[in-house]
């Protein structure tokens, strides 16, 4: 995982003691996963119902081989998460609540998938977004959640504080990147790529937050509240923006294909189970289990590939 200066803020302000880096597996995982999707993707719609031959000789179609890997990551899913319920019964509030961020970005990421560059930079009309311009605003509110989140905890203000301050420090935004300028740069891939850091780094220095912190106060749209709030609210915005790109590809004309929309529930079920060892402690033997189902996932595909373009 990168990590850029634009970070030096959240460093600041989080205990590097507490940090709960991702597993290497994970990344090893999600090598995995571009030539996953293209798999899906290139498959056209009609190819899916051709014969594809499965376990002991007996034949199913095209269809059930990329639904087999919604099994193959689900079972993942299932299998990591007993073994840490068995080893780390409480892995702190902290984690549990950033875990739902980290599935549904890969639901966003299954949307995405199949889009070309000129579609992210289509103009949708109306004075609306683009894709690329609705991207950017995603990795800088993820980015602008992680700073301030690290600012509050470390405060310490009681809720009820009268004190509690309105706003954040005069300046304190001056170093975070414009969600239009420097957090759209590059190509799909580049921004995607940024999303990832930004929340992977997210999580790393802030889901070991102690319990009892995570009832200390902020401000959230002026509103006082907890630090617990604003780690839950990673999630809702991710998947509030998801929404908005899905109405731009319609305003746009733009119907995913069936492989195109089982691209998103492949990536989707994968999302639910990394996320079961996102900001876990001891969770090396997890991801490991992660992993090799992204990689029994992908030779799975490439076989009903080759079914589909027999």
């Amino acid at each position: 995982m990168s990590i850029s200066t634009a970070d030096a803020t959240l460093l600041r302000h989080t205990d590097p003691d507490r940090a709960r880096p991702l597993p290497d597996a994970i990344g090893r995982a999600r090598a995995d996963l571009p030539a996953i999707a293209a798999d899906i993707v290139a498959m056209p719609e009609a190819a899916v119902e051709r014969a594809w031959a499965w376990i002991g000789g007996g034949e199913a179609d095209v269809r059930n081989g990329i639904y087999r890997l919604h099994e193959i990551l689900e079972r993942a899913e299932i299998d990591a998460t007993r073994l840490l319920r068995a080893r780390v019964p409480d892995r702190g509030l902290a984690a549990d609540l950033i875990a739902p961020a980290g599935a549904v970005r890969w639901d966003l990421h299954g949307l995405l998938a199949p889009l070309s560059e000129a579609e992210i930079d289509a103009d949708p009309g109306g004075g609306e977004w683009t894709i690329r311009q609705t991207l950017g605003h995603i990795v800088s509110g993820q980015r602008a959640y992680g700073w301030a989140t690290a600012w509050w905890q470390e405060q310490g203000f009681a809720l009820d504080d009268p004190g509690l301050p309105a706003t954040l420090p005069d300046g304190f935004w001056a170093n975070l990147p414009d969600e239009h300028g420097g957090e759209i740069e590059g190509s799909l891939d580049d921004m995607r790529a940024r999303f990832e850091a930004v929340l992977d780094l997210s999580a790393e220095r802030l889901a070991g937050i102690p319990d009892e912190r995570l009832g200390f106060g902020t401000r959230w749209q002026g509103f006082a509240v907890p630090i617990s709030f604003r780690l839950g609210r990673w999630s809702s915005h991710i998947r509030e923006h998801t929404i908005q790109v899905e109405k731009t590809l319609a305003t746009l004309g733009r119907v995913p294909t069936e492989p195109e929309r089982l691209v998103r529930l492949t990536l989707a079920a994968y999302g639910r189970a990394e996320a079961v060892v996102l900001g876990q402690p001891e969770a090396d033997d997890a991801a490991d289990i992660v992993h090799a189902a992204a990689t029994e996932a992908r030779a799975v595909i490439a076989d009903a590939r080759r079914a589909a373009e027999a």
